[in-house]
């Protein structure tokens, strides 16, 4: 089982409307645009309650996520190089800037957290209640076959998980033949990537013999959601959270401004005269 399966089970999320659910996620998910270190630790915190009461292992999700940790890694050090800035240090005339560092952090410590926020939604969440949910939001907009889309984005979700369990079973198969030895990265990548596509499109072609072995359509019976009750509470803690990871940094940027308005309007001598001032008035 790989980490974009569904996980059985019966906590608050798995029981949850999956409308609701994916209204979480795209809240959460814009909120992580407008926030800073403050906002995205405080996400971090309730995404890693949240895993932890999924029963998922957070080691073995990062285990699993560990080429993505390599590109985030690679976009922090992209940043920390490009962005210019207060030079941190600096080694062989390359030069590492302080803003490019924060940036940098920022940024991948948002793709991380958006990462972890449609992993948990994919672990708590069957394919099949998915494929009813984006049936029913694309079902108002008009000229578009929702339920033909509907099938596709089930079909997609139901061979991600399937790509990577076959990509796995390959890559032991030619570690088992000694494959990890061959210090060519073409022909290590050909003897990859070629059998996973065979193995790929072998099985989209029997799953498509089988629909059409068993007059699988599009027109079907509308789905029908069950709600937990706990519905609204979801959604009114997921905006609070969103409120308190968009406020700090907001509430950061404005003071940031209004000390630099300041400091441009009156010369440095004046603001400490009334700074001065103003301690000494708050005194009396």
């Amino acid at each position: 089982m790989n980490i974009f399966s569904f996980r059985s089970g019966n906590t608050a999320l798995h029981c949850l409307d999956v409308r609701y659910k994916a209204v979480l996620v795209c809240m959460v998910s814009l909120a992580l645009l407008k926030s800073g270190f403050a906002g995205c630790f405080v996400c971090f915190l309730v995404l890693f309650w949240l895993v932890y009461a999924t029963g998922i292992s957070f080691v073995h999700l990062v285990g699993q996520l560990k080429w993505f940790i390599v590109l985030l890694a690679v976009m922090f050090a992209v940043r920390s190089l490009t962005v210019p800035g207060t030079p941190a240090f600096g080694f062989w005339g390359i030069v590492v800037t302080r803003e490019g560092m924060t940036q940098g952090a920022l940024v991948s410590m948002r793709f991380f957290l958006v990462m972890m926020t449609g992993l948990l939604f994919s672990a708590t969440t069957r394919p099949a209640d998915l494929k009813s949910a984006a049936q029913w939001f694309l079902k108002p907009v008009p000229f578009v076959p929702e339920k033909r889309v509907a099938i596709m984005i089930s079909l997609v979700l139901r061979f991600l998980p399937l790509i990577l369990t076959q990509g796995r079973q390959v890559s032991d198969a030619v570690n088992a033949r000694c494959g990890n030895l061959n210090k060519n990265p073409v022909r290590r990548i050909r003897y990859l990537v070629l059998p996973l596509l065979k193995k790929t499109f072998l099985a989209a072609d029997s799953l498509c013999l089988a629909m059409d072995a068993r007059c699988y359509s599009e027109d079907r019976t509308d789905p029908v959601f069950t709600t937990s009750g706990k519905e609204m509470v979801f959604l009114m803690s997921g905006l609070c959270l969103c409120l308190v990871m968009v406020f700090p940094a907001h509430l950061l940027s404005q003071i940031t401004f209004w000390l630099e308005l300041q400091f441009l309007v009156d010369p440095p001598i004046n603001l400490l005269y009334s700074l001065k001032y103003n301690k000494y008035s708050l005194l009396l």
